[in-house]
């Protein structure tokens, strides 16, 4: 398995194409602006003007795109990837999407004769640059075993979930896990700001200790530096939040802090803030600093 097709080379998927690049394969990669990707095709990339032909000839083809409606464009509209893929070709759907979605992309594909896997990473961007992804596989484990060496050219905590679907189950609880805890961190931080605290000190203080988390490590320096520059989009994060309550739903599943943060997201993404990175969430709690929708 040396030829794969790229197709999602945005900020996550530029290092996963420079990662998998470094391990030795040959990457082909497809994007709406050329001019977007110039970088990854100096590096050595090749470029197609079509996604048919991005995936033709391809022993793998990896996707992380943004939106469940983006899923269905790249895979199923007439002429893309599961009409162009060559038989026995493996297709990796590595976008948070909506697990019914990951199982219909699952039967199509292997009435096609194609290997299909549901992928999805969390790791955002500063994993991606380092390849320590997370990555959470669903679909047949064979399937898994096969593909094992690309992912482990992209990620290091690398796990079979089970099967097609499995991997966006599992990343929508992820999702979850991060919604209830950025949500403290932001609160935390609102607080310990109207009290007086030097904020260095603060976040020092707590880190290694009982609430110490992965959100705080990763965001808390950003939401004191004002630095709201996007890892994980807002609107990424929104679409993400809304699938796991329409599955939970469908499982009777009552998520309420689910349900405020998502709420508190969405009124920010309504005040213009959809294209900062989910650390702007602490904007919701500072009237002084909302977002300003563009005219």
């Amino acid at each position: 398995m040396r030829q794969i097709g790229f197709i999602g080379v945005g900020i996550m998927g530029k290092s996963m194409v420079r990662n998998l690049m470094k391990a030795g394969y040959e990457l082909h990669i497809y994007a709406r602006t050329k001019a977007k990707v110039e970088d990854v095709i100096s590096e050595g990339a090749v470029f197609h003007e079509t996604i048919a032909d991005c995936v033709k000839g391809r022993d793998a083809v990896i996707t992380i795109v943004g939106f469940p409606q983006d899923v269905e464009e790249v895979y199923f509209d007439s002429g893309n990837i599961l009409d162009s893929a060559d038989k026995g070709a493996y297709l990796i759907d590595m976008t948070t999407t909506s697990p019914m979605l990951a199982e219909k992309l699952y039967e199509e594909g292997t009435k096609r004769g194609l290997h299909v896997l549901d992928a999805p990473v969390t790791g955002g961007d500063t994993g991606a640059k380092a390849g320590t992804l997370t990555i959470l596989v669903g679909g047949d484990k064979a399937d898994y075993e096969a593909c094992l060496p690309l992912f482990e050219a992209m990620g290091t905590n690398i796990n079979y979930e089970g099967k097609a679907g499995c991997g966006q189950h599992c990343k929508l609880a992820n999702q979850i896990m991060i919604a209830g805890a950025l949500s403290g961190v932001c609160e935390a931080v609102t607080y310990a700001k109207e009290k007086g605290l030097d904020m260095d000190t603060f976040l020092r203080s707590v880190s290694t200790g009982a609430a110490g988390s992965r959100q705080l490590d990763l965001y808390g320096p950003k939401i004191i530096a004002e630095d709201y520059a996007p890892g994980f989009f807002i609107k990424h994060f929104i679409k993400d939040m809304k699938l796991a309550l329409i599955e939970a739903n469908k499982s009777g599943i009552d998520l309420d802090v689910l349900s405020q943060v998502l709420a508190n997201y969405e009124e920010l993404e309504a005040e213009g803030c959809g294209d900062l990175g989910t650390q702007a969430l602490i904007k919701y709690y500072d009237e002084e600093h909302r977002c300003a929708v563009e005219e």
